[in-house]
C-alpha cells in the first residue's frame, strides 16, 4: 500500500510543475530538500575560464579554443571557423583588447585577473559587436533636457540599421508563453520593467492573454530553442531579446530566478533578480544596444545577487534619440514607477506547483518513517 501510495504521489509530483518549467526560487532555501535544488551548487557556465589566469600571446592552453568561441558569439571575433585552435594567436590577442576597452579595463591584451573576473560574470546573450563593429565605448558627446540642461559622455548603441518601433504603433502589446504557467506576481515584475521605460519615452506597454499575437512576445526556455541562440544552464547568459519589430524576449528557465525581495541577501550565490535583467532586455526590444557605462541598464553584464531596475542617464538618452520624450517624465524614473514590496527581505515564491512540491516532499519522508 505504501509503494501504491508512493507512486500515486511521484506522479501528483511531476503534473504539479508540468505548467511551470521556469526556476523561481526563495532568497531562503534552507529547509528545502536538495534534491529539488538539483543545479543550486551546478558549476557556472563559464568558471572555467578562470584558469587562463596570467595567459600571454604565443602561449598554448587546453580550453583556449571555448574561450575564442565566447569571444565569437558576442562578436569580438567574427568569421569563426569550424575549429579554434588552442593557442593564444592575434585573432584572441585582437578580442581581448577590443573586449577591454568595452568595459572600461586596461587594454594588455592578456588574461589577466580583472579581464577574467569580467568575462565570467552572467550576462545578456546579445552580441556587443555586430557586423564587426561596435559602439559601446564611442564616447559621443550629449546632452540631456530634463528639469536642468547638462552635457554628458554617452555611449549608448543601436542595432545596425538603427531599428525602432513605427510612429503609429505607440501602445505595444506583450504576452507570456502559454506552456511556462507564470503566475500574475511574476508577470507583475514585467509590468513593472515596461513601465521604467514608459515613463520616459511616449510609448505604452499592455498585456494581453493573446500570446501569438501580441507585439511582444515572453517566454522561457532551456538549451536550444530554435532561434539560433542556446541557452547555457546556470549563470553564463540569462536572457536575449531581438531588435524591433521581431518582439522576441527569450529568458534561461535553469537560472535561479528572484521574483520578489531582496535579492541582494540571497542565501544562493546564484539568484538573479528577475525584474533587473527584465528591464535590460526590454531595451533591446525597444532598439537599444549595449553601453560601456557600468551603471547603465544597458551594461551586458550583471553579477547575480544583484538588482539594478533604475535607468541612467545614458539609458535616457539613448531611448530618446528613438523615440522621443515623455512630455509627463520630470528627470527621474524612481518617482514614476514603485519599487516591489521586499517583505522585510524575505521574498516569495510565485510558481504553482512550489508549495506542493514541499507538501509532498514531506509525504514522501513519512511514507518510510
Amino acid at each position: 500500500m505504501k509503494f501504491q501510495v508512493f507512486v500515486i504521489a511521484i506522479w501528483v509530483f511531476s503534473l504539479s510543475f508540468a505548467s511551470v518549467s521556469a526556476r523561481f526560487f526563495p532568497n531562503n532555501i534552507t529547509g528545502i530538500p536538495p534534491w529539488i535544488l538539483h543545479n543550486a551548487t551546478k558549476t557556472a557556465a563559464w568558471d572555467a575560464f578562470t584558469r587562463f589566469a596570467g595567459c600571454r600571446p604565443g602561449e598554448r592552453r587546453d580550453g583556449l579554443s571555448k574561450l575564442k568561441r565566447y569571444f565569437n558569439y558576442f562578436g569580438y571575433i567574427p568569421n569563426s571557423p569550424s575549429n579554434f585552435t588552442e593557442d593564444f594567436d592575434d585573432q584572441l590577442e585582437k578580442a581581448l583588447r577590443t573586449y577591454q576597452q568595452n568595459f572600461n579595463l586596461n587594454v594588455t591584451g592578456e588574461l589577466d585577473n580583472q579581464t577574467l573576473q569580467q568575462i565570467v560574470r552572467p550576462r545578456c546573450g546579445n552580441a556587443d559587436i555586430v557586423n564587426g563593429t561596435t559602439s559601446m565605448n564611442s564616447g559621443r558627446s550629449s546632452s540631456l533636457h530634463t528639469t536642468q540642461h547638462f552635457h554628458t559622455t554617452a555611449h549608448y548603441s543601436f542595432f545596425p540599421g538603427t531599428p525602432r518601433w513605427p510612429s503609429n504603433r505607440r501602445d505595444l502589446t506583450y504576452g507570456f508563453l502559454p506552456d511556462n504557467g507564470l503566475s500574475d506576481e511574476i508577470k507583475a515584475v514585467f509590468t513593472s520593467a515596461f513601465q521604467k521605460w514608459s515613463a520616459v519615452i511616449p510609448l505604452t506597454f499592455t498585456q494581453t492573454d493573446s500570446y501569438f499575437l501580441a507585439d511582444i512576445r515572453i517566454g522561457f526556455y532551456s538549451g536550444d530553442h530554435g532561434d539560433g541562440e542556446p541557452f547555457d544552464g546556470i549563470l553564463g547568459t540569462l536572457a536575449h531579446a531581438f531588435s524591433p519589430t521581431s518582439g522576441r524576449l527569450h529568458l534561461d528557465m535553469e537560472e535561479n530566478w528572484v521574483v520578489s525581495g531582496d535579492v541582494t541577501r540571497s542565501s544562493q550565490a546564484s539568484a538573479v533578480d528577475l525584474e533587473s535583467v527584465a528591464v535590460h532586455e526590454i531595451g533591446h526590444l525597444l532598439g537599444l544596444g549595449h553601453s560601456s557605462v557600468e551603471d547603465a541598464i544597458m551594461y551586458p553584464s550583471i553579477s547575480s545577487r544583484t538588482r539594478k531596475v533604475e535607468l541612467a542617464n545614458d539609458d535616457i538618452q539613448g531611448i530618446q534619440v528613438l523615440y522621443g520624450n515623455n512630455p509627463e517624465f520630470n528627470g527621474t524614473t524612481t518617482a514614476n514607477t514603485g519599487e516591489r514590496d521586499t517583505s522585510g527581505g524575505v521574498p516569495r515564491y510565485s510558481g504553482s506547483g512550489w508549495g506542493l512540491a514541499l507538501l509532498l516532499a514531506v509525504g514522501f519522508a513519512s511514507l518510510f518513517l
